[in-house]
C-alpha cells in the first residue's frame, strides 16, 4: 500500500471542526493504517473492531461517515448497515474482499454509498471519502446542484445543460437519468434503481433500455465509455457520474 502520509492528494477543504470519520474493522493493521492515513488528510477518526462496538461509537459519539468491513466477528457488514440504516442517513463506503457483482449491488441496494474492494489504494478510498462528504454536504443544501468543468455546465435549478457554451438538447429520460447520477455524484448509483426511477417499478430488468439511453447520454456530452470523463460504467452494477477529484 502506498505511504499513508502521502500528502500530495489532500481534500481540498476541512470544516471546522474537521469531518469525523468511523473505522469499523476487526483487522487491527487495516485499522492502524486507515487511521494513520485519514488523520494525515485532517480528518478525526473513530475506531471499532466489531459490530456492535461501531453502532455504540455512532450512536453516542456521532460519525459523518463510516468505513465498514463486510467480514466482521460478530455481525456480518450487512446486518450492521441495516441496523445503522434504521436509525440514520450517514454515508457508509463497505470493504469487502468478495469481489463478485451481486455481493456489490447487494451492499449498495441495502443502503450503502460506495464500496471499495481490499486489497486498496489509500488515494482511492480517500477520493472516496472527499466525493461521498461532498455530497451529504450538498443534501443538506437545498439549492439543486450545478456541475461546471469549465467545458460541461450542468444546473439542475434550471434544467439546462451546455457542451463548450452551447446548449445541449436533451430527451425527458436522458436529463432524468443525468439528473440522477449528477444528484449521487461520486458514488454508484445500481442498475435497478436507474432502472426504478427512469421507466417504473416495471422495468427494473430491462438493462438493455439503460445501456442505450446512456450510449446516447454519452454521445450528447462528448464522453466516452472506454475514458469516461462524466459517466462511468461499474461493470454489472451501475453508473458513477465522476465528480470533479475523484
Amino acid at each position: 500500500m502506498p505511504d499513508p502520509t502521502d500528502q500530495t492528494d489532500p481534500i481540498s477543504r476541512i470544516s471546522t471542526p474537521p469531518a469525523r470519520v468511523l473505522v469499523i474493522d476487526d483487522e487491527p493493521q487495516i485499522r492502524k493504517f486507515l487511521d494513520i492515513s485519514l488523520r494525515a488528510q485532517g480528518y478525526q477518526v473513530g475506531l471499532a473492531a466489531n459490530g456492535e462496538e461501531g453502532l455504540v461509537s455512532l450512536a453516542t459519539q456521532g460519525a459523518d461517515l463510516v468505513i465498514l468491513d463486510i467480514g466482521l466477528p460478530d455481525k456480518d457488514g450487512h446486518e450492521v448497515l441495516g441496523e445503522l440504516r434504521q436509525w440514520s442517513q450517514v454515508p457508509v463506503i463497505m470493504l469487502t474482499v468478495r469481489a463478485g457483482e451481486a455481493e456489490k449491488v447487494a451492499a449498495l441496494d441495502a443502503g450503502a454509498n460506495d464500496y471499495v474492494t481490499k486489497p486498496f489504494g489509500v488515494q482511492e478510498l480517500m477520493a472516496r471519502v472527499r466525493a461521498l462528504l461532498r455530497q451529504h454536504a450538498a443534501e443538506g443544501n437545498e439549492t439543486l446542484p450545478v456541475f461546471d468543468d469549465g467545458n460541461l455546465r450542468i444546473d439542475l435549478s434550471r434544467r439546462e445543460v451546455h457542451l463548450a457554451g452551447e446548449p445541449v438538447s436533451l430527451t425527458r429520460k436522458e436529463y432524468t437519468l443525468l439528473a440522477l447520477l449528477l444528484h449521487h455524484a461520486g458514488r454508484v448509483v445500481t442498475q435497478p434503481q436507474l432502472l426504478k426511477e427512469v421507466w417504473g417499478p416495471t422495468h427494473q430488468h430491462d438493462t438493455h433500455y439503460l445501456r442505450i439511453l446512456v450510449g446516447k447520454l454519452r454521445q450528447k456530452l462528448g464522453d466516452e465509455a472506454a475514458t469516461p470523463k462524466y459517466i462511468a460504467t461499474e461493470p454489472g452494477v451501475g453508473l458513477r457520474f465522476l465528480s470533479a477529484g475523484h
